[in-house]
C-alpha cells in the first residue's frame, strides 16, 4: 500500500511539472533591477567584446557587419520630430523611419562604444537620444502604437549600456527617462487588440522602458499581459482542440478563432496566431517573445523553463522547417506560405540550445545560415554579436 502510495505521489508530482498551468502566471519585478539589464547582460557585453577583440567568429564578423552599416555612422544626424505620424504599413510615414532608424543608431553606438571605448561612439548615442528627449511629444495615426513599440524597444537598450558603462556622463538622461515614461510608455501599456505582433512588440518596449525607469508596476502590467499574449501566439497541443486567446478579445468561437488565425482551422504545435499570415510579421511577434524572455532572465527571473520557453523553441522550430525549403502540406495555410523570417532567432536559439541543451535542429541550421544577423530596420538588430552562442 505504501509503495503504491508513494508511485502515485512520484507521478502526480511528474504530471504537475510536466504541465503547464492554465493560466499564464504574470512574474513580479525584481527588488533590485539589474543594469544594464535590456535584452543585453553585462556578461553579455562582456563576452561579445572580448569575442571581438580576439578576432574570434562569428562575434567579429558580426562587428564588422555593424560597424559597416549606416547606423554605425559618427557623422549620422538625429531627425527628431515633435509628432510622428505613421499610417498602416507607415503610409503616412511623417518621421516613422527617421525614429526608428535612429533609436537602433543610438543602440549601434552604445555597442560600438562598449567594444571599442571610445567615447565619440558615446557621444553619438547621447547625441541622438538627447535630440528626441527634447522634442518629441506624441505618436499619431493608425500604426502609432506600434511605431512607439519599435522605437520604444530599441532606446532603453542604447540607454541602459550609456548610464551604466560610460563614465564620460549623460547630463540629459532624466530628460530621456521623462520622454519614456511620458510620450511612450502610455501608448504601449495598455496593449493592443490587433495581431499578436502588435502588443507582444509593445510589451517588449513596456517591460524595457520599465526596467530602465525601475518602473516596478508597470513592469508588473506587462509582463501580465505579456504571458496572456504569448501563450495565445504560439499553440502548443497542451493547449487543446483550439488555442488559447486574450479573453478581451472575446475569441469565444471556433470560427472567430479560426478567423483570426488567419483562416488556418488544423492547429500544430510551433504553428502561430501569423504563420499563414507571413513569416515576417510572424518573426516580429517572435523575436519581442524571446526580447522579454531574455530581459526577465537578466532581471532574476528566467522565464525559458515555463511554457514561454517552450513556445519559443516550438514556434522556432517549426517556422524554421519551412524557412529551410520543407514542403508545404496542404492542411497548412492552404498549402503556401508567404516565407523571410527576418534575423530572429538568435536570441530564442542561444537560450533554449545553448542554456537548456534542447537539440533544435532547424533552427540551428537557419541560425547559422543566416549569421551574422543584422538588423530588420525595425527594432531587431545585430543579435549575433550581442547573444550569439553566448552562456553569459
Amino acid at each position: 500500500m505504501r509503495r503504491t502510495a508513494l508511485l502515485a505521489a512520484v507521478a502526480a508530482l511528474v504530471t504537475s511539472a510536466l504541465a503547464w498551468p492554465s493560466a499564464p502566471r504574470a512574474e513580479a519585478a525584481p527588488a533590485v533591477f539589474t543594469h544594464p539589464g535590456v535584452t543585453v547582460s553585462q556578461g553579455q557585453l562582456d563576452f561579445a567584446r572580448s569575442k571581438v577583440l580576439a578576432g574570434a567568429q562569428p562575434w567579429k564578423g558580426a562587428y564588422d557587419q555593424m560597424m559597416a552599416s549606416k547606423y554605425a555612422d559618427l557623422n549620422r544626424t538625429p531627425k527628431p520630430r515633435a509628432v510622428v505620424e505613421c499610417g498602416s504599413y507607415s503610409n503616412p510615414n511623417y518621421g516613422c523611419t527617421d525614429e526608428r532608424e535612429d533609436a537602433i543608431a543610438a543602440y549601434t553606438h552604445a555597442l560600438a562604444w562598449y567594444v571599442t571605448r571610445d567615447a565619440r561612439h558615446a557621444q553619438k548615442s547621447i547625441q541622438l537620444m538627447d535630440a528626441w528627449s527634447a522634442v518629441v511629444t506624441d505618436h499619431t495615426n493608425s500604426n502609432a502604437p506600434l511605431q512607439t513599440a519599435w522605437a520604444g524597444s530599441s532606446w532603453p537598450k542604447a540607454a541602459e549600456i550609456i548610464k551604466y558603462t560610460y563614465t564620460g556622463g549623460w547630463p540629459n538622461s532624466g530628460r530621456f527617462a521623462t520622454m519614456l515614461r511620458n510620450v511612450y510608455l502610455p501608448e504601449v501599456i495598455n496593449g493592443s487588440h490587433s495581431n499578436g505582433n502588435w502588443e507582444l512588440s509593445m510589451m517588449e518596449a513596456a517591460v524595457g522602458i520599465s526596467v530602465f525607469l525601475e518602473d516596478r508596476a508597470s513592469y508588473d502590467k506587462a509582463m501580465a499581459k505579456f504571458r496572456t499574449r504569448t501563450a495565445a501566439y504560439v499553440y502548443l497541443a497542451s493547449d487543446g482542440a483550439l488555442p488559447k486567446t486574450v479573453p478581451s478579445q472575446n475569441l469565444d468561437t471556433r470560427d472567430k478563432i479560426v478567423k483570426y488565425w488567419q483562416g488556418q482551422s488544423t492547429f500544430t504545435t510551433g504553428l502561430t496566431q501569423e504563420t499563414c499570415r507571413d513569416f515576417t510579421h510572424t518573426g516580429y511577434g517572435i523575436s519581442a517573445i524571446g526580447h522579454v524572455a531574455e530581459t526577465s532572465r537578466i532581471q532574476g527571473q528566467d522565464l525559458y523553463g515555463t511554457d514561454v520557453g517552450e513556445r519559443l523553441r516550438q514556434a522556432l522550430g517549426f517556422q524554421s522547417t519551412y524557412e529551410l525549403g520543407t514542403a508545404v502540406p496542404s492542411t497548412l495555410c492552404g498549402g503556401s506560405l508567404h516565407l523571410g523570417l527576418g534575423p530572429v532567432t538568435e536570441v530564442g536559439y542561444n537560450a533554449m540550445h545553448n542554456r537548456l541543451g534542447f537539440a533544435m535542429t532547424n533552427t540551428e541550421t537557419l541560425t547559422k545560415r543566416n549569421r551574422p544577423a543584422g538588423t530588420n530596420n525595425l527594432f531587431v538588430a545585430w543579435e549575433t554579436l550581442t547573444h550569439g552562442d553566448s552562456l553569459s
